[in-house]
């Protein structure tokens, strides 16, 4: 069994790896103001940003799916890890060392199957990239400088040599004790008629790494003729790699992709190494898979939606190339992003226009890109007889919901007179007509399908993001959130954890019966079981504590969220915002008491006790004047 992990390395593990650092592994963070950040949420898809990260407080939540929690929470569902899994990775990240009670560490026997895995890929990384340097891999060195690549551009990428040998990497990594199972569960062994062989052998080694910078799978090219396989192999489907949700490059080119708004598409792992050489730092692939919705979800992340975000696809100018293209073009509806086609000339890939034509080339070849609408524009007026007057009714039957899609309003105008001149139709403002007519079908069927529907408004039918979204999680009791009441405990529980020096010490001294809605009622007491606003105006494991005392997962994620929303206010907090919602708190709980009183006094009547009578009667006459004083000199009067 594993040993537990040290409580003071678990909490030195937390404290050294910032949240936002973490969190900008996987998308892009903008400013949301009160030193909070925001993105596209990693755990549903939508189209604007409802993913909030507070550094100050180690915390994130999502307004959209309500997912919340700290860095630890946030590796453990994105990544899939155990709790010790994340710990460990986080550590290695750090620097820091982990102490393992219960009976010691065996490294072999006690990490998490997914970071043993992860530590296998890196270890064959740097066997690969050792071999590389080998007499018997002349052959792979002589491949890379055919194509222009140096010994700089290998060691950039990573590049490597897998030896022609049966065992060569399965008897290296068994020396650094990792198990028959654990090689073949990874995908770099595969089993044999005597046991457990290599996967890749005598092939020329791309580590494929995800967005976080791991080492997750391999890529291998094909090098000599007696080679029986196919040009390209790459690892199996494993618990770390799933083709369709990895892009080669992405750990090299995610900070200038997230800094530029803009992404290259190209197909292979010498186009990506070509295109970063050449400047286009931004260059990514796919790996051994056609480009789809995982993919699409990582740059949409990155790109954040942006309306002047852009994603360019290369392809060659064949007939494959083509069918990609319009492939792609299916697919663009899930991009808020604007996508664009650069089209290679004469059949070369960017790997051959480098060598060709040099860097200068490669740049210019994206820089002259064109919108991949137009490109399919033309794809389908070319199917038609336009010779005819039925040929050129039928393609524009077909081509005026490509451009009635633009989003952009003074682009489809112009497009839509564009299309009219490729139809001959000499009535133009017909074709304009037709197309806007469609567009405003579309955003009335978008209307129809409910608010925010972002882009896909505009394309007539269900985003079909919305159509997978999860159901939220569990979001505790109900909140009439128009009740002024409740907004106002809302903002004065978010001060009391996100600044709770401005509301020390008075919110302490605020009885559980002056916050009206049960849950924030259970938040309070939360607060109080940590010490208190006055005992967290200088901690900064204030919040956390507040975060264990909640007695289950539903409190503990609305303190999370309450953590990290927003406060209502365009400037910095102070104690006047914060003296606000101290007394429309108080006065609010007078003016509750007051009115259960004036109940009481009505159903008493005149028969009631005198002395009674008279005492229910001051409590209300007291309340009237403490209301007043609150009325009149706000905080002043607490």
């Amino acid at each position: 069994m594993a040993g537990r992990i040290n409580d003071d390395d678990v909490k030195a593990v937390r404290d050294a790896v910032p949240i936002d650092a973490v969190v900008s592994e996987y998308l892009q963070l903008r400013n949301a103001g009160g030193g909070n950040l925001k993105g596209l949420c990693p755990f549903h898809d939508e189209k604007s940003p409802s993913f909030h990260v507070s550094p100050a407080k180690g915390l994130y939540h999502c307004f959209g799916c309500q997912e919340g929690g700290d860095t630890v929470d946030f590796i453990m569902k994105l990544d899939h890890l155990s709790f010790a899994e994340t710990i460990e990775r986080l550590a290695s990240q750090a620097g820091i060392t982990l102490r393992y009670e219960e009976g010691g560490y065996t490294p072999g026997r006690q990490q998490g199957e997914r970071t043993r895995l992860v530590e296998a890929h890196k270890a064959a990384a740097q066997f690969y990239v050792e071999q590389l340097d080998g007499p018997e891999a002349e052959i792979a060195r002589k491949f890379l400088a055919e194509r222009g690549f140096d010994q700089a551009a290998a060691q950039h990428f990573g590049v490597g040599y897998s030896p022609a040998g049966w065992d060569h990497l399965t008897r290296f990594l068994r020396g650094r004790g990792f198990s028959d199972q654990e090689l073949v569960l990874s995908g770099l062994s595969q089993e044999g008629r005597r046991g457990p062989i290599d996967r890749f052998r005598g092939r020329l080694m791309w580590p494929i790494r995800d967005i976080a910078g791991e080492v997750v799978g391999f890529g291998a090219r094909k090098l000599r003729d007696d080679d029986n396989g196919p040009k390209y192999l790459n690892t199996p489907e494993t618990p770390l790699y799933r083709k369709s949700q990895v892009l080669y490059g992405i750990d090299l080119a995610k900070k200038e992709i997230a800094k530029t708004n803009r992404a290259v598409v190209v197909e292979g792992y010498t186009d990506v190494m070509a295109c970063h050489l050449a400047g286009v730092t931004t260059a990514i692939a796919t790996c051994g898979t056609s480009f789809g919705e995982g993919h699409i979800k990582i740059l949409r992340r990155l790109l954040m939606d942006n309306a002047g975000s852009e994603v360019v696809f290369t392809f060659d100018g064949d007939a494959a190339g083509q069918k990609a293209a319009l492939r792609a073009f299916e697919d663009d509806q899930k991009f808020a992003a604007e996508t664009s086609i650069a089209i290679t000339p004469g059949g070369m890939d960017p790997c051959d226009l480098r060598l060709a034509k040099g860097d200068a080339a490669v740049a210019d070849l994206v820089e002259a890109r064109t919108p991949l609408f137009e490109f399919a524009l033309r794809h389908v007026v070319s199917r038609h007889n336009l010779d005819t007057t039925v040929g050129r009714a039928a393609a524009l039957d077909e081509a005026a919901p490509i451009v009635a899609n633009i989003k952009n309003s003074s682009i489809q105008h112009e497009s839509a007179v564009q299309l009219a001149g490729m139809l001959g139709i000499l009535d133009t403002q017909f074709v304009v007509r037709r197309v806007s007519q469609l567009a405003r079908w579309a955003r009335e069927r978008g209307r129809d399908g409910g608010p925010d529907q972002g882009r896909q408004q505009h394309r007539g039918r269900p985003p079909a993001a919305e159509q997978a979204r999860p159901a939220p999680g569990p979001r505790g009791p109900a909140l009439n959130l128009r009740s002024p009441a409740h907004r106002v405990e809302r903002e004065l529980l978010k001060l009391a954890l996100q600044r709770p020096d401005l509301v020390s010490p008075a919110f302490d001294a605020y009885g559980a019966d002056e916050f009206t809605a049960p849950p924030y009622t259970v938040v309070r007491q939360c607060i109080e079981d940590a010490g208190g606003t006055a005992a967290g105006a200088h901690d900064s494991a204030y919040v956390p504590r507040v975060r264990e005392a909640a007695p289950d997962d539903t409190v503990r994620a609305m303190v999370t969220e309450l953590a990290v929303e927003p406060l209502h206010t365009r400037r910095d907090p102070d104690e006047a915002y914060a003296g606000v919602q101290l007394v429309a708190v108080r006065l609010a709980a007078v003016n509750h008491r007051v009115t259960e009183i004036r109940g009481t006094l009505q159903r008493l009547g005149p028969r009631a006790d005198p002395e009674h009578l008279a005492a229910v009667q001051n409590e209300l006459w007291v309340l009237q004047q403490y209301g007043q004083s609150l009325r009149e000199r706000g905080y002043a009067a607490l």
